[in-house]
């Protein structure tokens, strides 16, 4: 395979300079509450906080963050200590008597709202795995497998949640596949887990059998039971790059199985479909939400630039281009890199702004809330960085 060994040195260099001296620093250590534990994340573009408010999925990203740097970077006592921070307030004010955990909190860690669905159980397990890699504590990683037994039986129904909707136009969506996907492959890189290989497989033939439509060359956000298209305006809207992050979670599957062929074509079709959908001609980025059949989409943010569509499209496109040597995917990595951190970076503050209108203006300068926070950019320059050194040296 020829591989332009120059442009990955490049990009090696530029993910390693942007996470080490731009990302991180924005973030920490000034996020870390020193009076109540977790962090302080919901913070203006110049790092100036908005709201002391804790969104637990990312107080359990941002554990992961620096456990993760700690154990693939470097051993800076500061890491491991700011994600025991996170470790502890995550064990200590996130879960409700029911086990559940919940969305948001207060600064305190006193509860505000609990979704229906398990994404901050999922996090929490990456984010202890991680540090109980860091730190050798058996018991962490104890915790951390019994969530995430917890959550494959709220991922195969044998724990009901609390519905969403009605039971008129069942549904299934395929952010359950992909999120139990990858938090399988982290704690399987981590401290392992029974079973792990046999649940991904079982979650990417989800993905393969349900959501990925090769008639019409898309990757479907929701199906009926069976697999078929609900045309409804709910059921056609896409998200290309929920798609294309889900196409390099494969992708990267297939690497861990010693390049995997089918997994390496699956990966590859679904960040080609969503590329076609998704990239925006005009004025370049992946666009947020489209419909499968090109009629209007509902949510009125449909045609903004939020910033973690574009990280997860950086690293699909670096991943497909290492795997496979097609310079289609060096070229989609350029565009997507190139547009990505000149719209989205802040070069006075560091990090980036989270909401861009469609033309690439600021809709507004929040760096962390609800939502955003220290995870897919830094886990997009720490990943590429981590593939590239693990390639080109």
């Amino acid at each position: 395979m020829n591989l332009d060994r120059n442009y990955l040195q490049q990009h090696f260099d530029f993910y390693k300079n942007q996470l080490l001296t731009d990302t991180i620093p924005f973030w920490f250590p000034r996020s870390i509450d020193d009076e109540y534990g977790g962090y302080l994340l919901m913070r203006d573009a110049d790092g100036s906080l908005i709201d002391d408010d804790k969104a637990v999925w990312i107080q359990g990203r941002a554990t992961w963050l620096l456990a993760t740097l700690y154990n693939t970077v470097e051993q800076k006592k500061e890491w491991l200590e700011g994600a025991k921070v996170g470790v502890d307030f995550l064990l200590n004010h996130c879960f409700d008597a029911d086990g559940q955990m919940f969305f948001h909190v207060t600064r305190e860690g006193k509860p505000i709202r609990k979704r229906r669905y398990f994404f901050s159980e999922t996090f929490a397990v990456i984010a202890l795995a991680a540090y109980a890699k860091a730190s050798g504590d058996k018991e962490i990683a104890e915790k951390a497998g019994s969530i995430f037994g917890k959550c494959i039986a709220y991922a195969s129904g044998e724990i009901k949640l609390q519905a969403k909707f009605e039971d008129t136009r069942p549904a299934k969506g395929i952010g359950v596949p992909m999120i139990m996907m990858n938090t399988a492959q982290q704690l399987r890189e981590t401290i392992g887990y029974p079973r792990c290989d046999e649940w991904i497989e079982t979650w990417i033939k989800e993905i393969e059998t349900y959501f990925v439509k090769d008639d019409i060359r898309c990757v479907m956000e929701q199906v009926a039971p069976e697999g078929s298209i609900i045309d409804h305006i709910d059921g056609r809207t896409l998200n290309p790059g929920h798609a294309i992050e889900g196409a390099w979670f494969i992708l990267h599957e297939a690497k861990y199985r010693n390049n995997d062929k089918h997994l390496i074509s699956l990966g590859c079709k679904m960040l080609d479909y969503m590329w076609e959908r998704g990239w925006d001609k005009e004025y370049g980025g992946i666009l947020y939400f489209k419909d499968v059949y090109n009629k209007p989409v509902q949510e009125y943010w449909q045609d903004m630039k939020f910033w973690w569509p574009q990280n997860e499209a950086i690293i699909a496109t670096l991943l497909a281009y290492t795997m496979t040597g097609d310079e289609k995917y060096k070229s989609w990595h350029s565009q997507i890199h190139d547009y990505a951190y000149k719209y989205f970076h802040d070069k006075e503050n560091g990090e980036w702004f989270g909401y861009l209108h469609r033309d690439g203006t600021i809709a507004q300068t929040a760096k962390g809330n609800l939502f955003k926070g220290p995870f897919h950019l830094p886990r997009q320059e720490w990943y590429c960085m981590q593939l590239l050194k693990e390639i080109n040296f």
